[in-house]
């Protein structure tokens, strides 16, 4: 089985950048993989157009750089399946989105978990990519890569918030990742994620996190956007999206080579 570098990492007590995709295309995987500076790569498919046979080639392609592992973003429904489709893709770590409840919680971890009486999981043997297809159905190593999988949550909801002591208490919770544009939409503040209020929960959210010894996670959209989180002593990272950096290229370049081209005609 495949190592997950992520989970080493954690284990190290080192610290790790993680980038997003929403495109599925695997030569997008391979470039970013070919920069070495990432310890895995997060498809938020929460946010994309995919298809089951989509996740395998995303997985075969971020398998291509042993430097690296990866992440599926799981919406809230239909949770199981597209956790069982991910990890049996190969896809070594979940994030789950809009948890409101620490049962919840629960309820997302036991979805990554194989169907052993130790682990209480719901995760049954599969021929997929996680087991070689026909090498490692139902093995001692298969459950082990399920209890190897990093668990994320995104706290995005104001009921989760208000439970948080409890969840962050929960076994099997490796990370959390406060979501300022869902939770100021939950909250009735919708626009307002940039807002100090939000900002400031946020931060609350983070503290208690590293209080109680889960690795709270931070999305940014450049490096100078970590500065702040790295004084709080946040260690983790995921940074930028494919489909904001092309944006962001057409929109800069394009402006640029409009505006020579206006002083030009001048």
């Amino acid at each position: 089985m495949r190592k997950n570098q992520l989970r080493e990492l954690l284990n190290a007590g080192k610290p790790t950048i993680g980038t997003h995709v929403i495109t599925t295309s695997p030569e997008i995987v391979e470039v970013i993989g070919h920069s070495g500076l990432f310890d895995y790569i997060e498809f938020s498919g929460q946010y994309a157009t995919w298809s089951l046979p989509q996740l395998d080639n995303f997985a075969r392609a971020v398998d291509l750089f042993p430097h690296m592992s990866s992440m599926m973003k799981v919406e809230q429904d239909p949770r199981l399946f597209i956790t069982s489709r991910s990890l049996g893709a190969g896809i070594q770590n979940i994030l789950f989105a809009d948890c409101r409840s620490a049962d919840d919680v629960r309820q997302c971890i036991s979805m990554v978990r194989a169907a052993t009486p130790e682990d209480d999981g719901l995760q049954g043997c599969v021929i997929r990519r996680i087991t070689g297809f026909v090498l490692e159905i139902g093995t001692e190593a298969w459950v082990r890569t399920l209890r190897e999988a990093v668990i994320a949550i995104m706290v995005e909801k104001a009921s989760l918030v208000e439970q948080m002591d409890e969840v962050l208490s929960i076994e099997g919770l490796d990370m959390i990742q406060f979501g300022p544009c869902d939770f100021s939409v939950n909250t009735g503040k919708a626009g307002k994620m940039s807002s100090p209020e939000i900002q400031r929960k946020q931060k609350d959210v983070i503290e208690l996190a590293l209080k109680k010894g889960v690795h709270p996670r931070v999305e940014i959209h450049d490096f100078e956007g970590g500065r702040e989180f790295l004084e709080m002593g946040v260690r983790h990272f995921c940074i930028g999206w494919d489909l904001f950096t092309i944006y962001q290229w057409c929109q800069k370049q394009g402006e640029g080579l409009r505006r020579l081209l206006t002083e030009t005609q001048a």
